[in-house]
Formats: C-alpha cells, structure tokens, sequence
C-alpha cells in the first residue's frame, strides 16, 4: 500500500519539482545578468527553499540542528556525508549566510534547468572525476578562489551516495587540497540522516514519510591543527558518530 502511494505523491511532487526549476531558471538569468551577484544569490537561495518545499510532497520532514556559531568572516569547509542529492538543498538553504559553494561531477553542468546554471555561474567548481589531470587542479584553483573570498567550501569525501545509510570511507584527496588551499579555513562537520530514504524504491516511486535530520558538529580551526591526517581521522569520526541506522 505504501509503495501504491508512493507513486501517486511522487508524480506529484515531479509536477512541481520540474515546474521549480524551469520557473526558477530564466529568474536567475535576469538576476545573475541584471541585477548582479548577490541577487543571482537570492534567487538560488529561494530556488533551494522551494526544491524542499516540494519534497514536503512526499511527507518529508527537516530538522537542522546547529548549536554552534560559525564564525563570520572566515573561510569555511563544510565537510559531510554523503547520502543523496537530496543533501544538498538544506545545507544552501539552513547555511545560505555563508553562501556554500559545492564541488560537482561536470555532467550535471548541462542540461538540468536552474541546477546547471548555478554550477557554473555561482562560483562552484565542476570536475571531471574520471580525468585528474583536470580535476586536481581545478580543485586547488577552487580552494584558493576560497581562501581569497572568505568563501564556503562544501565536500562529500565518501566521493559517492550512500544508498543505506551506512557511510562509506573517506576518498581523502580532495579534502587534502582544500586544507592546503584553504589554510585559515574553519571546518564544520556536518552528519546528514535519512535523505537516502528519499531514494530507497530508486528514482520512481520514491520513498514518503522521511525525516531528513543535519547536525552540525563544533567547528575547528584548521590551524590549530598540525598534523592534517588526524585532523581528517577527527572529521570522519564526528560525522560517522551521529548516523543513524
């Protein structure tokens, strides 16, 4: 039965979720090429709030739970797990003071309306993960656009969704490059639960009645850390320590 609803709800909610993005696409062109950057900012942060407004469709619910001040004024990575693309609208939308950046595979630069278009004008970066004589280093030229801007660097270093829940290893290169890059940067743990639900069926019917929970742990500095391998086996742990399953 609930699999029956499922598909009902779900091309409900692909109703509305395709009307977001095509409606939000030529509203960022206007802002990005007329009204300047920080109204292109806006528009993506509005776009992120309907994208999980949409998802309310399918009864699911957010909690975002940060007890901890971020400091204003500094470079910051974001650091989390990964379980779905459905990760990645809460963080834009609960952090969107800070403005996150994402790294993303170059595929998904093309052909998705509004998502496309704010990969490549937003200040993200696009990498070809199958290439590294193309992905490193646009990663480092990414980690220093962050330092220089007091920007916010957002990372998945599983590198891969997780379709249980269970999170994966960490494929620590790239987080490696943006600590390099980013010396004065202030890391911000993040555990995501639950956004796999999302996608348990696959991508139709998808899953209803999911409670989409983000923790963000204490921040660290990177500087008062030396050795950076620890730093990383500290991350990893924090994140890992708050799944559930």
């Amino acid at each position: 039965m609930e699999k029956i609803v499922a598909y009902i709800l779900t091309s409900i909610y692909a109703v509305f979720f395709l009307l977001t993005l095509v409606v939000f696409h030529p509203i960022q062109w206007f802002c990005f090429n007329v009204l300047g950057r920080k109204a292109h900012k806006i528009s993506v942060d509005w776009l992120q709030f309907f994208i999980m407004r949409c998802t309310n469709i399918l009864g699911t619910r957010y909690t975002f739970t940060n007890t901890h001040d971020i400091p204003k004024g500094h470079p910051v990575i974001i650091v989390a797990n990964h379980q779905s693309m459905y990760d990645i609208s809460p963080i834009m939308w609960y952090l969107r003071e800070i403005n996150p950046k994402f790294i993303s595979k170059k595929e998904l630069g093309r052909g998705i309306p509004s998502v496309s278009y704010n990969l490549r004008h937003g200040g993200s970066v696009l990498i070809d993960r199958k290439n590294p004589r193309q992905a490193l280093p646009a990663l480092m030229k990414f980690g220093e656009y962050i330092e220089e801007t007091k920007g916010t660097a957002v990372i998945f270093p599983e590198g891969t969704r997780s379709k249980n829940g269970q999170p994966k290893p960490f494929q620590t290169k790239g987080l490696e490059i943006l600590i390099k890059k980013i010396p004065s940067a202030i890391i911000v743990p993040i555990t995501i639960n639950n956004s796999w639900k999302l996608l348990k069926y696959g991508k139709f019917p998808m899953g209803i009645g999911n409670h989409v929970k983000l923790t963000v742990h204490n921040p660290i500095k990177l500087a008062t850390f030396e050795n950076k391998s620890k730093l990383i086996e500290q991350i990893e742990s924090t994140i890992a320590s708050a799944i559930e399953l």
